[in-house]
């Protein structure tokens, strides 16, 4: 398991110990009460448990743009595109591309530890150009949900045909809006991360993802910064 998986873990599980089962409570998929606790815990072990199996999601940004997420499990590589960029992490290496002026370039690193998985240094990368990632929004329900000052309200909706269960969190006189499908995948998200407006709507899900989804984009300048293997 990635150490970023595993931190969010524990994150989750120490706010949950911290909470009790009063406050806002919701409906799981077969309409049993579930309270303040067990809907922290529930939706963010959706997301924890999809950042290991194999899907593509799309999504529509603020102002008409797109931005993807893909992933596989066998072998494990995973993808973050948006408008003007796209890091894709195998355990061969890490890509980073940007566009330009028309012009793409990407540079190759060395996959170091991610062994094919997204780091916390990628989902940073990500965040910064306006996609907003699961562990962002575990973090963000976490850090509510150990706030005894914070209000959860909950409500459904359906994303691009999947079941999503929604929260609107209201913590310090900050607002965020979440959700998440019954498959853990990241629904919709409107709010504020690293203090810069975020908003992200899912278009399009498959838990099948096509090999060029982890490709360079077509005619990208390539600079490749790892050690040329010796015989």
């Amino acid at each position: 398991m990635p150490a970023a998986s595993t931190t969010l873990r524990v994150l989750a599980a120490s706010a949950i110990a911290s909470l009790s089962v009063t406050g806002c409570q919701a409906l799981d998929d077969t309409g049993v009460a579930l309270g303040r606790a067990d809907l922290v815990n529930d939706l963010t072990s959706r997301m924890d448990r999809a950042l290991e199996r194999t899907w593509a999601a799309d999504y529509q940004l603020s102002g008409g743009r797109t931005a993807s997420i893909a992933q596989t499990t066998e072998p494990l590589r995973s993808s973050y595109t948006w408008p003007d960029g796209k890091i894709t992490v195998t355990q061969e290496a890490v890509t980073r591309c940007t566009s330009a002026a028309g012009r793409t370039s990407c540079t190759v690193s060395p996959p170091v530890l991610t062994a094919g998985r997204p780091s916390v240094i990628v989902y940073g990368e990500a965040r910064k150009h306006g996609l907003v990632t699961p562990p962002a929004v575990i973090r963000l329900l976490t850090d509510a949900a150990l706030d005894p000052e914070a209000t959860i309200e909950q409500s459904d909706t359906t994303l691009a045909g999947h079941h999503a269960t929604c929260v609107n969190v209201t913590r310090a006189g900050d607002r965020f809006g979440a959700c998440v499908t019954s498959e853990g995948v990241l629904g919709s998200f409107t709010g504020t991360l690293d203090g810069k407006p975020a908003e992200v709507t899912l278009s399009r899900y498959t838990d099948t993802v096509e090999s060029a989804a982890f490709d360079v984009p077509s005619g990208a300048g390539v600079v490749d910064h790892r050690r040329p293997t010796t015989s």
